[in-house]
């Protein structure tokens, strides 16, 4: 890690960040019998064949490429769904509340391992690529609004990739201009050493 930048150390890559997201609960339809499982995050199952169950995302994904499920797609990837958000992500400066905060890891996911199992995967992907590329662009236009006597910035609806991108600008960002604006806002090292009480080498302690 030694000689990364803050900048490099504050964001997550893209694959850090579906690692995360796999432990969002999905539904999946097993084709076989299996007492629960008890993990960590909670009991899973029982599962019996055909009769929907929630499970993560990676306990769904390992079952999937084992041939031992399928994923069910959650009701936001449809594409009647997904035309609404985008509809209403074109006509507001507001982002979207309809759209989970991973929505772009866990489609990744989904076309990645379970396609098959996605009705119109061609529409779902492609609606979901324009949401992505309207908010980044929303995204851009409020980070675009900064100026010297910025100190707080409210996007509201954010997804974890939207959040992942905007961190370390709007750090960099507000450091810049409270530097050049107001310097004395920023401490001196230096400075504050200055100030701190000098005790003479054989004072006694307290």
């Amino acid at each position: 890690m030694a000689g990364q930048s803050n900048h490099e150390l504050s964001l997550f890559s893209a694959e850090e960040l579906e690692f995360i997201a796999e432990d969002e609960i999905v539904d999946i339809v097993p084709n076989l019998k299996m007492d629960p499982l008890c993990l960590i995050s909670g009991d899973f199952g029982p599962f019996i064949p055909q009769i929907v169950t929630q499970v993560p995302l990676w306990l769904a994904i390992a079952l999937k490429k084992r041939g031992k499920c399928s994923i069910v797609p959650p009701q936001w990837m449809s594409v009647e769904k997904l035309t609404q958000v985008l509809e209403a992500e074109r006509d507001s400066q507001e982002m979207s509340e309809h759209l989970p905060f991973h929505y772009v890891e866990i489609s990744r996911l989904l076309f990645d391992h379970a396609r098959d199992n996605i009705s119109d995967a061609y529409m779902v992907r492609s609606l979901i690529e324009d949401i992505r590329d309207v908010r980044f662009h929303k995204v851009e236009t409020d980070l675009e609004a900064f100026n010297g006597r910025t100190i707080a910035v409210k996007i509201k609806n954010l997804s974890a990739m939207e959040v992942n991108i905007v961190r370390p600008f709007i750090g960099r960002a507000l450091q810049a201009f409270y530097k050049h604006d107001s310097p004395d806002l920023i401490p001196d090292p230096e400075r504050v050493s200055d100030r701190r009480p000098q005790v003479a080498p054989n004072a006694p302690r307290v």
